[in-house]
């Protein structure tokens, strides 16, 4: 190497990283590090979990000190030595020290990491102490020291970017109430507003306060108190401010240098990071690069990508010609029990840049669904006509940071969706599923590019013609009862071929279900009957994570002038109130007699594992169930008022674990609402359904409405007619004398429960066997298992003995626990039913 001095300005990710790299390269050059603070390298992603106390040993974010570099390195470190001025026509640097003052400092050649500083908007009282931002060291002892002092029980955040939902998560886990303000209409701009929603909520749900698309105007000192003024008349008061409204490059010093910088202070590099002047490289949050999706300049302030430039740097300053090929903007972030990542380029940057895309959801499991502790989570993937995968994001409790990784990976090698089908990723239980999360991504967006299925997406619901659109819903009436889009149909697929004739050929049909799936099995059956059809990728709760909006906070009167007016309707009053009755505790943590693990089980499953073990207990001994499936949140609650017994305690946990405490009783027990007041549960009703058809599709979902029914404590009947009876038969063949018609339909009829074909598409059977596997694979029980937990929970099966008459069936071929009955019977057992169905 020909260059005998390189200065490095600014330490900790790309000056610290540059710093070692080189000395690795070339023993004999002389290493200058100069930096403004006393700290050289240390955690500055890690800074708001110290203030949390997750990390609580504050030297353990110290990552290297200037004696241990110095000493390992032989570098020339100078801290609280400040660059202030480059010229490079002399080759010096100005530099403001505090042991030193002003000197001049000559180099052969420069590697710049400033970094970025925290924007501070000019606005009335900005000056107040009562404001924070967070950069460095020193701003983190200035904030643990105030969030710890007497009297400090409120904040509010300004900024929902990274900074500002990491401070607001552990100012709430430092024991503060908190309030966040946005001035846009989301947190987190990486991710598209509809995927931050699952972030914003779970900070509503743990207390936070949120507002959005407010913007500051003022800031007024009250006492110990500092009040937030918005355009929009809302006046806020706490005990301290995080200012986290973003950063701009801190290159103040070299605007006189003649060093060419962006419109917005960036440092222009070409790819090898140098400077429009020779011998002067640049790294971090200060340059200005390439997107490495779309091509354009931008600035992506991220720890990774500025380790690797710093990396670069002090390669192409010994002359090695590595090349920077842009950053595609990885990322992820930890917000209570969920995590958010996301790579590559957000809808968002592609609408403004105008380039075309497709994009599909998906909500699979972490892992197999039966290994305990499975958990959902969402995946958004974007990807061009050609199937080059353009950008992705991921929310959940578990599992994100890999499937965001794989699909960075594929970005990084110009990957294509086909390439997701084919990962062969890791798989075992404990860890992932057979078809994992990023290869079901992957088959999801490949129908779309192949023609097998058309989508549409929430937004599109806005500009929905319906003189020449339908919109159905295709899941059970259970679902569509609690909860679906304005204006739809409610088909269940199950019953689609039957019904088609309740569908107008002439319109647009526009499916939905839960997930996507069943929709897309709809459109499938459709578009074969000649309709033209879309499916709203990732369904209802797509829909739900679109439409999300955060409740109100504060009150009408939020404008008041005194401290403790303003206080009393400050919206981290109300964030904290309703995260304490979203954890619906009654009393103290009871004693378990019993524990249930129901984790990994879908709907009804927890439900029946419930009942099941409830129905051992004896009056006033306490059950504690621990399940997974978000719905049972809901599911157990309503059960519990159902069933007459009384629910304890409800909580999620931060891992997205959901915790019931369920006392047995009688049906008259009360039950406590989260106002105080008692309910009594009513007697539960009977329910009874006669079951005609013997289709292997409408057995399962008899057997499920019938477990369901039974679980929530109804008496339930089961009357089996005509070629019903087939699903009841004994699988063998049982000798019995009959007649020559007997004979003929006992060998035309299907002998138990395992011969039955589907309604539709049997496929000479192949259709039986496929609802099978997709119902094993989805950790779904079989017919079987459904008719064995009915029996377990007392659900009360009856042959019809005048059809059994006709069809010359015997009551030896009838699987035991059946019992014989006649009209009357099951007419008696309606009589004292809420619910009668006919399947």
């Amino acid at each position: 190497m020909n260059n005998n001095k390189v200065i490095i300005v600014g330490g900790v990710a790309g000056g610290a990283t540059a710093a070692a790299r080189l000395r690795r390269l070339d023993e004999d050059t002389h290493i200058i590090m100069f930096e403004r603070d006393a700290y050289i390298s240390f955690a500055n992603c890690g800074l708001p979990y110290y203030i949390g106390e997750a990390i609580k040993d504050r030297s353990k974010l110290l990552v290297q000190t200037p004696e241990a570099m110095y000493k390992r390195f032989n570098i020339d470190i100078r801290t609280e030595s400040e660059v202030i001025g480059l010229n490079p026509r002399e080759k010096t640097v100005t530099v403001r020290s505090k042991s030193r003052g002003v000197y001049e400092e000559s180099y052969d050649s420069v590697i710049l990491s400033p970094g970025a500083k925290p924007i501070v908007p000019s606005l009335p009282g900005i000056d107040s102490e009562k404001i924070h931002t967070l950069r460095n060291i020193p701003d983190t002892d200035r904030i643990k020291r105030k969030v710890t002092e007497e009297g400090i029980s409120s904040a509010i955040v300004i900024g929902g970017g990274f900074i500002g939902v990491e401070m607001a998560e552990n100012l709430i886990e430092a024991g503060l109430e908190v309030t966040l303000i946005e001035g846009g209409p989301q947190i987190l701009a990486p991710f598209d507003a509809e995927m931050a929603s699952l972030l914003a909520k779970e900070l509503e749900e743990k207390g936070i306060g949120l507002l959005f698309s407010e913007k500051v105007t003022a800031f007024e000192e009250q006492g110990s108190r500092i009040v937030v003024k918005t355009a929009s008349g809302l006046a806020l008061s706490a005990n301290m401010v995080i200012l986290a409204i973003g950063v701009s490059p801190d290159t103040e010093f070299l605007r006189e240098s003649g060093i060419e910088l962006g419109p917005k202070g960036h440092i222009l590099v070409n790819p090898y990071l140098e400077t429009s002047e020779k011998h002067i490289f640049a790294a971090g949050d200060a340059v200005e690069i390439v997107d490495y999706v779309n091509g354009t300049k931008t600035a992506i302030p991220l720890a990774g990508p500025a380790n690797k430039q710093g990396r670069i740097a002090a390669d192409n300053v010994c002359g090695l010609g590595t090349l920077y090929n842009g950053t595609q903007g990885t990322s992820i972030i930890k917000v209570f029990g969920l995590t958010g990542a996301a790579t590559g380029n957000n809808e968002k940057t592609l609408l403004r840049l105008g380039i075309p895309y497709h994009v599909t959801y998906v909500h699979p499991n972490s892992h197999a669904g039966y290994y305990p502790g499975a958990k959902p989570l969402t995946i958004k993937l974007l990807f061009n006509g050609e199937g080059k995968v353009l950008g992705a994001q991921a929310i959940g409790a578990d599992g994100v940071d890999k499937r965001i990784d794989a699909i960075a990976t594929a970005i990084r090698l110009r990957g294509t969706v086909q390439d997701l089908t084919e990962l062969e990723l890791a798989y075992a239980p404990p860890y992932s599923s057979a078809k994992d999360p990023v290869n079901m991504a992957g088959y999801t967006a490949e129908n779309i590019l192949s023609g097998q299925t058309s989508v549409f997406v929430p937004k599109n619901l806005d500009l929905r013609d319906p003189e020449r659109t339908l919109l159905l819903d295709v899941r059970t009436e259970i679902e569509h009862g609690n909860g679906h889009i304005p204006g739809s149909l409610n088909i269940p697929v199950d019953d689609l071929r039957l019904r088609l004739s309740e569908l107008d050929p002439d319109k647009e049909i526009w499916v939905y279900c839960q997930v996507g799936l069943r929709g897309y099995t709809a459109s499938r059956i459709l578009r074969q009957k000649g309709f033209q059809v879309r499916n709203l990728t990732g369904g209802y709760k797509t829909y739900l994570m679109a439409t999300y909006r955060p409740k109100p906070a504060g009150g009408a009167d939020n404008a008041g002038t005194g401290s403790e007016s303003l206080r009393s309707f400050s919206p981290v009053v109300a964030a904290a109130e309703t995260a304490a009755t979203a954890q619906e505790p009654v009393g103290n943590e009871p004693k378990a007699d019993a524990e249930l693990d129901a984790c990994g089980l879908c709907c009804p499953g927890p439900l029946i594992r419930v009942k099941q073990t409830i129905d051992q207990l004896q009056s006033g001994q306490v059950l504690q169930v621990t399940a997974s499936d978000p719905g049972f949140y809901e599911d157990i609650r309503a059960w519990a008022g159902m069933s007459g017994n009384r629910m304890l305690n409800l909580r999620k946990n931060p891992d997205g674990m959901i915790e019931a405490s369920i006392q047995k009783g009688m049906s008259t027990t009360s039950n406590l609402r989260s106002d105080g007041d008692t309910v009594v549960t009513p007697t539960p009703e009977g329910t009874s359904m006669i079951v005609f058809s013997g289709d292997l599709d409408k057995a399962i979902a008899s057997f499920i409405i019938a477990n369901g029914a039974a679980a929530s404590g109804k008496n339930v009947t089961m009357f089996f007619t005509f070629w019903g009876l087939n699903i009841i038969r004994r699988p063998e063949k049982v000798r019995v004398s009959k007649s020559l018609i007997g004979k003929m339909f006992g060998r035309m009829m299907p002998r138990g429960s395992r011969k039955l074909s589907l309604s539709r598409l049997n496929m000479l059977g192949l259709g039986s066997k496929m609802i099978r596997g997709v119902m094993k694979n989805g950790n779904i029980s079989s017919l079987e298992e459904l008719m064995e937990t009915a029996l377990a929970q007392g659900v009360e099966l009856v042959a019809c003995q005048m059809s059994m008459d006709l069809m010359g069936i015997d009551r030896t071929e009838l699987i035991d626990g059946v019992k014989l009955g006649g009209v009357g019977y099951y007419l008696g057992k309606a009589d004292q039913s809420g619910i009668n169905l006919f399947i």
